[in-house]
C-alpha cells in the first residue's frame, strides 16, 4: 500500500498531460532524500483556478503554472516577486506559513541562468521574436542580464503595445520591429525566440549569423526548430525550451523544498530520458 504524500506540488494548466514537470521535480525528490514528497498534474482552466487553490490542504507546498493561468495565478497570490509583478505574471505560487500564497515567475531567473551558463556577455544586445507571455520573461532577463534596451520583432503590431507597461515597470527601453524585418534585427549577442512552432521558420537559412550570438529558443518539441538546426550549422551556441524548463524547475524545487541547491544532474537526466523517450 503506497503511503499518503506529507508534503505536495503540482504543475496545473490546460493542455497538461504533455507536461514533464512531473519527472524532473519528482526526480529531484528522490535523489534529496525526500520520500514523504510527492509531485503530480492538474487539468485546469484559468476560470477554475481559485477554486483549486482554495481547496489545496495544508500538505500543499507549492504549484508550478504553465499556460493559461499565469495572470490568473499573480491574481491570487497575497505577495508577490518585484519580477513578477513588473511582468504580470506568475509561474509558481509558494504556500506561506500563514497559508496565503507568494508568487514568483521562475521562468525569468531560468532565461538568466541558461544564457549566462552559455557564456552570453555582460551587458549584451538581445533581440526577442515574439510579443507575448513569455517574450514579457525575456524581456525581464535582458534587464536582468544588464541590457539597455531590446530590439522585439512581432507579427502582431499591437503586440508592441501590449509589451509596453512590462518593458516601463522593468525600466528597459524596447525598439520595436516589424516581422518582414526581422532578418535585418538578429545582429545579436542573444537572440529569444518565443514564437509557436513554425512561425520562424522562414528565417532559417535566411540569418547571416554573428560569431558569438547564443539563440534560446523556448520550443523543445519538434526539436530542433529549422531556424535552431540552421544555427547549429553555423557554429553558434543553441539553447532549448528543455534547458529552461529544467532551470525554472531548479528555483520551484528550491522554493517548495527549502533544499538548495536543488539536485540539477538527477533532475536533468530524467528529464532528457523522458523527452528521448517520446
Amino acid at each position: 500500500m503506497t503511503a499518503t504524500p506529507s508534503h505536495r506540488a503540482a504543475v496545473c494548466g490546460r493542455p497538461i498531460a504533455h507536461s514533464l514537470s512531473p519527472v524532473i521535480h519528482n526526480a529531484g525528490f528522490a535523489a534529496a532524500g525526500l520520500s514523504g514528497w510527492a509531485y503530480s498534474s492538474f487539468e485546469c482552466a484559468e476560470a477554475d483556478l481559485a477554486a483549486l487553490v482554495g481547496g489545496l490542504g495544508p500538505e500543499w507546498a507549492g504549484l508550478s503554472l504553465t499556460m493559461p493561468l499565469k495572470e490568473e495565478g499573480l491574481r491570487l497570490a497575497a505577495v508577490a516577486t518585484p519580477v513578477a509583478v513588473a511582468i504580470g505574471a506568475a509561474n509558481t505560487l509558494v504556500r506561506r506559513d500563514d497559508g496565503s500564497w507568494h508568487a514568483d515567475n521562475t521562468d525569468v531567473a531560468g532565461m538568466v541562468r541558461v544564457l549566462r551558463d552559455a557564456g552570453l556577455k555582460p551587458a549584451p544586445t538581445v533581440t526577442v521574436l515574439g510579443g507575448g507571455g513569455t517574450a514579457r520573461a525575456a524581456l525581464a532577463a535582458a534587464t536582468q542580464l544588464g541590457a539597455s534596451a531590446v530590439t522585439v520583432v512581432t507579427r502582431r503590431p499591437d503586440a508592441l503595445t501590449e509589451l509596453a507597461p512590462a518593458a516601463a515597470a522593468l525600466g528597459i527601453t524596447m525598439l520595436g520591429g516589424s516581422w518582414e524585418a526581422g532578418l535585418e534585427m538578429m545582429q545579436a549577442d542573444a537572440v529569444i525566440s518565443t514564437v509557436p512552432k513554425g512561425a520562424a521558420d522562414h528565417l532559417a537559412g535566411r540569418v547571416a549569423w554573428r560569431d558569438g550570438t547564443v539563440l534560446f529558443d523556448a520550443i523543445y518539441d519538434p526539436w530542433p526548430t529549422p531556424l535552431a538546426a540552421d544555427a547549429l550549422a553555423h557554429g553558434v551556441r543553441v539553447l532549448s525550451g528543455l534547458d529552461l524548463l529544467l532551470a525554472q524547475a531548479l528555483s520551484q524545487f528550491e522554493q517548495f523544498t527549502g533544499v538548495t541547491p536543488a539536485p540539477e544532474e538527477a533532475m536533468r537526466s530524467a528529464l532528457l530520458a523522458a523527452a528521448a523517450a517520446r
